[in-house]
């Protein structure tokens, strides 16, 4: 065999995370960070909901995003939410087509074109309105807590 005629180099896998940090970029890996709005968001959304609004399950209630966290003009919308056990959440974040299907069945696509023009804002975060977010969550929770028949209205 020739120089020109060697076989194909083989790599193997490198763990991706090691990767990263080794390029300084660990902090990446981390994900995005959760506060109090986020957790008395995601109460609210579960608690709207009762149960997975795909199989009904009603354990290990998840809080499925359908415009990704990292977007903040709807990260704390309701209109941006839904419940759904572990299963489904993995199902449609794995499955992002049959989500799509599935949100439009379940909303109709009037409620889904608002949501994306709402998702185009851009609303900058600050500590003070993390903390404005989370105590109306906190306040709406209760309100639905005390009252089953208490329509939980969004911070957005």
């Amino acid at each position: 065999m020739g120089s020109t005629d060697r076989a194909p180099q083989t790599f193997l896998p490198l763990d991706y995370a090691w990767m990263m940090r080794a390029a300084g970029r660990g902090s990446d890996l981390v994900g995005i960070k959760r506060d109090q709005a986020d957790v008395w968001f995601s109460k609210a959304v579960r608690l709207r909901d009762g149960c997975c609004v795909n199989c009904g399950k009603t354990e290990l209630l998840h809080t499925m995003h359908v415009v990704g966290r990292r977007n903040k003009a709807v990260r704390w919308s309701m209109d941006n939410a839904a419940a759904g056990c572990a299963a489904c959440h993995r199902y449609f974040t794995e499955n992002p087509l049959a989500f799509s299907d599935f949100l439009e069945n379940l909303w109709g696509e009037g409620h889904l074109q608002l949501l994306r023009e709402k998702a185009r804002e851009i609303l900058k975060t600050t500590k003070e309105l993390r903390k404005e977010i989370s105590a109306h969550y906190r306040a709406e929770v209760r309100k639905k807590e005390a009252d089953p028949e208490y329509e939980i209205i969004s911070y957005n």
